[in-house]
């Protein structure tokens, strides 16, 4: 289904630290393999080299960060729990002893071993097959916030954890940019070309509070019940295998590495190809 209604980048937010808080930043630019420049640039990982994130430890969420940097590149983060002070650590500093002090800040706060990765070269995705920014719209978020009892917009955004949030469209309007399984959606932002790949498959983390990791008891009940009611007309398709599925996930071509998407941007949607077509892999 076409659509003539004309989306254009609101916001734009990349998360330094993997499953940490997000950083507006107005422009940004797109590095190797297609993601964001400092988005998920670092990570934690227990002992057993695996992720420390909201999916695997609710402890994440009353973690603060806020960060510093000129551009979009954090240079240090200010950390602070309800329990302890905040403190700020350079990243990536050459200073071993300042690189120990974050993860035994860190190590003490989870109550085991955790280590701070870095990737430079883009970061560690959540999709490594649709490694590019993730995208919904303004429209949505507002939606799905209204779903739910004590949840405003802006608190069910810091919960979804979108790259680009679009304005000027309805809701699920980013539904239009994704196909079936064996398709994808060609589609460019300013200057920057996409293929957009499949709706988002949520976990547990948008079911809680992203200060406090206390969770809403029913909450994923609740939303596959309100998707499957509002599923407009151009969304769907075989990837609702369940409706537990919200925001894109896209893959950026390699001719577009280097380019730079800003706010206010426009997204212009273009031909459905085969995933054959494409560098994206096919389900």
């Amino acid at each position: 289904m076409a659509s003539t209604a004309s989306a254009t980048v609101q916001q734009l937010s990349i998360y330094p630290i993997k499953s940490l808080d997000g950083r507006a930043v107005d422009r940004v630019d797109i590095v190797t393999n297609g993601g964001l420049a400092g988005d998920r640039e670092f990570a934690l990982f227990d002992s057993d080299g695996d992720y420390v994130n909201g999916k695997h430890d609710s402890q994440v969420h009353p973690i603060s960060a806020s960060y510093e940097g000129a551009e979009a590149r954090a240079e240090a983060v200010t950390l602070s729990t309800p329990d302890q002070d905040p403190r700020r650590f350079a990243l990536a500093s050459s200073d071993g002893d300042e690189a120990a002090a974050l993860t035994d800040w860190l190590s003490e706060w989870f109550g085991y071993p955790v280590s701070l990765d870095r990737n430079r070269e883009g970061g560690f995705p959540d999709d490594t097959t649709a490694a590019g920014p993730t995208i919904i719209s303004e429209a949505t978020i507002d939606t799905v916030a209204g779903w739910f009892d004590g949840i405003d917009a802006e608190g069910m955004r810091r919960r979804l954890r979108p790259n680009i949030v679009l304005g000027g469209v309805p809701a699920f309007w980013e539904d239009h940019l994704f196909a079936d399984r064996d398709s994808r959606v060609r589609f460019s932002i300013g200057d920057v070309a996409f293929f957009g790949v499949n709706p988002c498959q949520r976990c547990v983390v948008p079911s809680r509070d992203p200060d406090t990791g206390d969770q809403i008891e029913g909450f994923n009940e609740r939303f596959i019940e309100k998707r499957r009611e509002t599923m407009p007309a151009w969304s769907g398709g075989d990837w609702f295998d369940h409706d537990f599925r919200l925001m894109i996930n896209t893959a950026v071509p390699e001719a577009s590495w280097g380019e730079t998407i800003a706010v206010g941007d426009e997204l212009t949607v273009g031909e459905t190809v085969s995933a054959e077509e494409t560098p994206v892999p096919a389900e």
